[in-house]
């Protein structure tokens, strides 16, 4: 896959819509050309301890962050740049592009909770997984499909695994491999 937009959520709490950060990075012809991150105060506005293990945020980072329709709406600005992302209401665009996620099941699921939650007309969204892809394209030689791992195996050193962006830009890394 040539052109696309890789996207990864981070979430406060076990609501798929308490989205606190998001990392988003644009690909096109295969290079990647654009990157975006940014904290978003989440919604419901609380932290579960097992989520902060994760990434390692908290209130005191998204206490001042913007709302996710505001920060959806600079993304769209700084990172499309009049791209359209393809959904069911693009999808005669020949340039909308298509949305990638490793486990696509979750961030999708995100997305269509916080534009539910903050009442945003969601437009469906393509998505596609390179969790499901890689499970295709490995066919069982992997340990595990997690996002580090299949990384790896692309040839891609995820560093700084749970910051948004370091994953979405590991998810462009592969889908650029094996989409």
């Amino acid at each position: 896959m040539k052109d696309f937009i890789a996207i990864d959520f981070e979430t406060a709490n076990e609501c798929p819509s308490s989205v606190c950060s998001i990392g988003a990075v644009l690909v096109r012809d295969g290079e990647i050309v654009k990157t975006f991150y940014s904290l978003i105060r989440p919604e419901p506005d609380y932290y579960k301890w097992f989520c902060q293990q994760v990434h390692g945020l908290g209130h005191e980072d998204t206490d001042e962050a913007e709302v996710f329709p505001y920060v959806w709406r600079k993304m769209t600005e700084v990172l499309l740049d009049g791209v359209q992302i393809l959904s069911e209401d693009t999808s005669e665009d020949p340039d909308a592009v298509p949305l990638v996620a490793h486990n696509a099941g979750f961030d999708s699921r995100c997305l269509r909770e916080v534009f539910r939650c903050y009442r945003m007309d969601y437009p469906e969204f393509v998505f596609h997984d390179t969790l499901v892809a890689s499970r295709r394209h490995f066919c069982g030689s992997l340990e595990n499909h997690q996002l580090q791992t299949v990384a790896a195996a692309c040839g891609y050193d995820l560093t700084n695994h749970h910051h948004a962006l370091a994953d979405a830009e590991a998810c462009a890394w592969i889908a650029r491999e094996i989409l």
